[in-house]
């Protein structure tokens, strides 16, 4: 932006670059599969059709479980993956591959009928982890293509334009399911099948801006390190050093990922876990998908509002307001009994999950240096995919102990206020100075 001049409309967005835009599309693209296969459509279909038979608190918390492995799989991956994808400078090599195998695994959900819930989780836990390993390199991608002026509104602009994207989706793929004969469809079971493909097909399609646009950041080697080495030992020194280093220099970034995998930790479960918990208390299935689309488009000015208010007020102090509404969210979630209710509680999510979300993020890449991004964002990876495995994994344990769904969404307040805690104790400057620094002794390598 010039000095001396107002912003633009897409400057005020956050989209005023080519490389922003189609940074952005990215979340266009993957947010139709955490809306439609992990939010709403896959999971009712999983307790209405493929689980029929099995008890309502036995399918939810199969679920859970199907969840906790595949989150699971990726912490362990996500730290090696993102240091091989610095060392080699490959990191849209890999979230090609990631990308590859969600798409597949979704496009095979056309195949699952009523009955077949191991083959449903086993596909649905592939496509998880696609879909969260992706996360690792285009995160990562952030620091590269944002100022420190900018980041906020970027990240913020990127849950927005998923939103859009996937709400999007949603809605013709709701049009679909329930008019479905005027599409030549036999049945509603036929044509979520056919919502899953569809998923594939808008994921694949637009990733494809993202290849195009944005360069490949380049390699740099550190102290130690020669353009020959071997990848591999690059890779497990760059793991060591980097752990060294976020419990030494790094740790203000280090206490930001411990804030974030507490509170990190409740947004996770009310995502994953919101749908199937509306089917048990008897929320209709209508009523869920709509409430759902509430949240998605009500959560598109509200994700570009919280960029500005971090502008305002800072990073930081916007996601402590998301954090007090998100406990909000958990004693309304315990206490409803109508529908009306429900809908109370998507509008208070759509006013906050998309902005806490995205200054969560855009806070912590502002806290790492460039040349070191992939390999911080898989650490980043590792603290959000443990706290996604921990949240369902409680959820579960909590329906096993005490046999209510109500109690086990009540637990959730408990991550807020000790991430909340955590996250005040940060010392936001002193991080993102550290990072520059940092950024000032390296020079990048040519590639070949």
């Amino acid at each position: 932006m010039t000095e001396g001049r107002a912003p633009t409309f897409l400057e005020r967005l956050g989209l005023h670059r080519p490389e922003l835009r189609a940074w952005a599309m990215y979340d266009w693209a993957n947010s139709a599969f955490v809306l439609v296969i992990i939010t709403s459509v896959f999971p009712i279909y999983y307790q209405q059709v493929v689980a029929n038979g099995l008890s309502k608190e036995s399918a939810t918390s199969q679920f859970g479980w199907a969840t906790t492995i595949a989150l699971t799989l990726v912490a362990l991956a996500s730290p090696f993956a993102g240091a091989l994808a610095d060392s080699l400078a490959v990191r849209k090599k890999i979230l090609a591959a990631s990308i590859g195998l969600g798409v597949v695994a979704t496009g095979c959900m056309y195949f699952i009928g009523q009955g077949d819930w191991l083959l449903a989780l086993i596909l649905f836990s592939l496509g998880n982890i696609g879909v969260s390993l992706s996360f690792v390199f285009y995160d990562s991608f952030l620091p590269h293509i944002a100022t420190a002026e900018e980041i906020d509104r970027v990240s913020s602009a990127g849950y927005a334009v998923g939103y859009l994207g996937s709400g999007l989706l949603l809605a013709a793929n709701l049009l679909l399911i329930q008019q479905h004969s005027i599409f030549g469809i036999a049945d509603g079971a036929t044509a979520t099948r056919v919502a899953f493909l569809s998923v594939a097909i808008w994921w694949a399609l637009f990733s494809i801006p993202l290849f195009r646009t944005i360069a490949e950041p380049p390699r740099v080697l550190q102290a130690n390190e020669s353009a020959t080495s071997s990848a591999i030992l690059i890779t497990i020194h760059r793991l060591w050093e980097t752990l060294k280093e976020l419990r030494g220099s790094y740790r203000q970034a280090s206490l930001t990922l411990l804030a974030m995998f507490i509170y990190n930790d409740g947004i996770g479960t009310i995502i994953r876990m919101a749908a199937i918990y509306a089917a048990t208390i008897g929320v209709p299935q209508q009523d869920v998908i709509i409430a759902i689309l509430l949240v998605q488009f009500v959560g598109i000015p509200f994700s570009f509002l919280f960029g500005s208010l971090a502008g305002k007020i800072g990073t930081k102090p916007a996601i402590m307001v998301g954090l007090v509404v998100y406990c909000a969210v958990s004693v309304v979630a315990y206490s409803m009994t109508s529908t009306l209710e429900f809908y109370i509680l998507a509008l208070l999510v759509a006013i906050v999950q998309g902005g806490t979300q995205a200054l969560s993020r855009s806070l912590f890449a502002s806290m790492v240096p460039k040349h070191k991004a992939s390999e911080f964002f898989g650490f980043f990876s590792v603290f959000d995919k443990v706290s996604g495995i921990l949240g369902p994994m409680i959820f579960s344990l909590m329906i096993i102990i005490t046999g209510s769904t109500r109690t086990a969404i009540l637990s959730v307040i408990a991550f807020f206020i000790v991430g909340a805690a955590l996250l005040s104790l940060v010392k936001v400057a002193a991080g993102q100075q550290v990072a520059r620094n940092a950024e000032a002794r390296l020079q990048a390598v040519p590639q070949d």
